[in-house]
């Protein structure tokens, strides 16, 4: 299994693999090109958006700067927003689902680190994706870690700490984020 698969897997994996550096280069190179560009949506950021992740859906609205690792492990439904500012840590699926609306500043960590320290010493990384549901809307600056699911219809406050799973249709605030 290569360390791109085991990544993808969410088992330890070596983040120096040749391979991966490439892929990180590629997204890199990839966001800089789609950071520059000026307009809010056209062909220009829609090709851009095709080849930075993994699939997308009709009608994205990203807006500049956006911040990712690998992009080719994020998948969006239909009329998804980002506002400025986002960053998305994607070693492991990310997948967001039709109607999103993300605030500025808003982090997702599908990125983590071993909790032995011994097998952190070995500068060895994993990851748990992250799933969001249908017509979510996360307020600025919420963070999302690895591992958590959000359900439809689901409200994350603006600054809120998402630790655990937020079922559909709930609204979760704070820090950690508690269901208000």
């Amino acid at each position: 299994m290569s360390e791109r698969d085991k990544m993808i897997a969410g088992e330890l994996y070596d983040p120096g693999d040749p391979q991966l550096c490439e892929d990180r280069a590629t997204a890199q190179r990839l966001m800089t090109l789609y950071n520059q560009t000026n307009v809010t949506n056209g062909p220009e950021r829609g090709d851009l958006l095709a080849r930075m992740f993994g699939s997308v859906g009709a009608s994205p609205a990203i807006r500049a700067p956006l911040y990712l690792d690998y992009g080719y492990n994020i998948h969006l439904g239909d009329n998804v927003f980002f506002n400025y500012g986002c960053v998305i840590l994607d070693v492991c699926p990310v997948r967001i689902g039709d109607r999103c609306q993300i605030g500025p500043g808003v982090q997702i960590y599908a990125a983590d680190h071993p909790h032995d320290p011994a097998i952190r010493d070995q500068g060895l990384e994993c990851g748990k994706p992250v799933t969001i549901g249908r017509n979510v809307w996360i307020g600025g600056q919420a963070i999302i870690l690895p591992g958590v699911t959000i359900g439809d219809d689901a409200i994350i406050g603006a600054g809120a700490v998402v630790t655990r799973d937020v079922p559909a249709g709930k609204t979760a605030l704070g820090n950690p984020a508690r269901i208000k």
